[in-house]
C-alpha cells in the first residue's frame, strides 16, 4: 500500500481536525496502556490475596478490578475496627484513671483507716 499524502504533508498543511485524526489512535493506545499497566501492578501487588480465592485461574481484568476492590474494602473495614479497638481502649483507660482520681478524691476526704487507705490504693493500682 502506497503512503498516504496526509502522512507525508508537513504539519502546517494539516488542518486541527486532521492532526487529531492521527493523534487519536496514538493518544488511545498510550491511554489502554497505562490501563493495562496499572492492572499488571495490581496483580503483582495482591498475587497472594488471588492466589488464595483463586489458585489456579487464569485472571481476566475484570476479575483482578474486582477482587482488588474486594481486598480494599476489607482492609479498610479492618482498619476501623482497629480503631474502633484503640478508642474503647483509649476510653476504658480515661474511664478508669477518672474513676482513680474520684476513689483519691473520695479517700481524701473521709476518716478512713491508714491500713484500708493503703490496701484500697494497691488494688486500684494492679
Amino acid at each position: 500500500m502506497a503512503p498516504s499524502a496526509v502522512f507525508l504533508a508537513p504539519d502546517s498543511l494539516l488542518t486541527a481536525k486532521e492532526k487529531n485524526k492521527l493523534r487519536k489512535p496514538v493518544v488511545e493506545k498510550m491511554r489502554r496502556d497505562r490501563i493495562n499497566s496499572s492492572i499488571e501492578q495490581l496483580k503483582l501487588l495482591l498475587e497472594k490475596e488471588f492466589q488464595r480465592h483463586q489458585p489456579n485461574s487464569k485472571l481476566e481484568k475484570a476479575d483482578i478490578l474486582e477482587m482488588t476492590v474486594s481486598y480494599l474494602k476489607q482492609q479498610s473495614q479492618l482498619q476501623m475496627k482497629r480503631c474502633f479497638r484503640k478508642s474503647s481502649q483509649f476510653d476504658f483507660r480515661e474511664g478508669y484513671s477518672r474513676c482513680l482520681q474520684e476513689a483519691f478524691h473520695f479517700l481524701s476526704l473521709q476518716k478512713v483507716q491508714a491500713e484500708t487507705h493503703t490496701k484500697l490504693l494497691s488494688h486500684f493500682q494492679k
